[in-house]
């Protein structure tokens, strides 16, 4: 029996499942625990099923994600959004270090995917989606990138990019927190004890805008105006780079890039002009539901017979990013406490997303003290300006093998 979803059952479905999610990691003191996604936890025990159910033969689920690649453009537009030149500046020299650092991290982790993917007698391709792409990327670059790849012919890329991301953001939260208590250790740490927290807090909320204009329709609709006057332009840029070129530029790159100048031309007039509080809003509604769409459509089936290299590449990976954050950026970042905390962010972030990241340096914080460098740095780098290193990186790999 054959069941076929049309694209608005689809929608409904993908919401389902990502509320249901965030009810079992409330509930789910081991999903809470390690910052798993509640798109990623509904989608992927749909996927289960649908594995099951088509396994045995009861019934086979087709689903409709055409709408997917819109919410997947509008979530990275709000991410370019979100990049405020002022936020960099406050971070300073520190700032600039962790940054290369993730570039370079982001590099490695390409090279590697790449290289034992060719030694295991897999796709090349399949190597970038095991490489920075689902490792720095999380979930959201193997879905975006998955599909590119996917249709290079490589069929089961996104399956793939998605269980590489999931692993790696179970390895993150399970590896951050030691790895920090052991610099925090044997090197005797302890957090400053200057007044660093209230000044970066009161910088922060000033460049945030104190005076964030009260939420209403009118000046919501202005929010989405923006977007998706990014979306478009940025589609547009795609295609021309692409053209002109002949290089893969996904639509959703150029909307990101578009957006950071967008918002960094509108603050030099006016900085209550974008709202982040309507646009992070946006951006998590559009991401949770592209995410829970792309998970709950991961064909199982196709992944089984690439588990064992791809889990071995995926523990090479967090043996490397381990080995990175201990010897060489926790020397670079000066080796103090707030080094030390946000090697436990590099950690969470290096392999899988930014909450990881933060709920690393939460835990840490929490027992060993207050760590506001770390706090200010991580997300601005993790959050977006880690994809002015890693898209190109992607994208010269991809183009490269393809």
């Amino acid at each position: 029996m054959d069941l076929a979803l049309n694209n608005v059952t689809t929608i409904f479905l993908a919401v389902a499942l990502l509320i249901g999610g965030g009810f079992l990691v409330n509930k789910v003191s081991f999903l809470k625990r390690f910052c798993i996604p509640a798109p990623v936890v509904g989608g992927l025990l749909f996927a289960i099923l649908v594995t099951i159910l088509k396994q045995t033969g009861l019934i086979t689920i087709t689903l409709d994600t055409s709408l997917q690649g819109l919410f997947m453009l509008a979530f990275f537009t709000t991410v370019g959004l979100g990049a405020s030149f002022q936020l960099v500046k406050l971070g300073g020299k520190l700032l600039v270090i962790y940054w290369l650092a993730c570039g370079v991290l982001a590099l490695c982790q390409s090279i590697i995917g790449i290289s034992l993917a060719s030694v295991l007698g897999l796709d090349p391709l399949l190597g970038v989606m095991v490489g920075a792409v689902s490792m720095e990327g999380g979930h959201g670059a193997a879905t975006a990138f998955g599909g590119t790849i996917e249709e290079l012919g490589v069929d089961s890329a996104l399956s793939v990019g998605l269980a590489a991301a999931t692993f790696g953001l179970i390895a993150g939260g399970l590896v951050g927190g030691p790895t920090v208590k052991y610099l925090i250790t044997k090197y005797n740490l302890n957090p400053s004890e200057a007044d660093a927290s209230v000044e970066v807090a009161a910088a922060n909320e000033d460049v945030k805008g104190k005076s964030a204009f009260e939420f209403n329709s009118q000046k919501f609709m202005v929010q989405i105006l923006i977007i998706t006057f990014c979306m478009a332009a940025g589609s547009y840029l795609g295609e021309l780079f692409s053209s002109v070129t002949g290089f893969v530029l996904p639509s959703y790159v150029g909307a990101m890039f578009v957006a950071v100048i967008v918002r960094n031309i509108l603050d030099s007039f006016n900085k209550s002009i974008v709202d982040m509080k309507s646009i992070s809003l946006i951006g998590d509604v559009t991401l949770g539901i592209f995410l829970s769409m792309a998970l709950m459509s991961i064909k199982l089936w196709e992944v089984a017979g690439l588990a064992l290299p791809m889990l071995m590449i995926v523990l090479i990976q967090v043996v490397f990013i381990v080995a990175a954050g201990v010897f060489v950026l926790f020397r670079l970042l000066g080796k103090d406490y707030d080094a030390a905390v946000m090697v436990g962010g590099f950690t969470g972030h290096g392999l899988g997303a930014t909450p990881n990241a933060m709920a690393n340096m939460g835990a840490i914080t929490e027992r060993f003290g207050p760590s506001p460098k770390a706090f200010l740095i991580v997300p601005i780098v993790g959050a977006f300006l880690i994809d002015v290193f890693a898209m190109p990186i992607i994208i010269t790999s991809i183009n490269l093998l393809k």
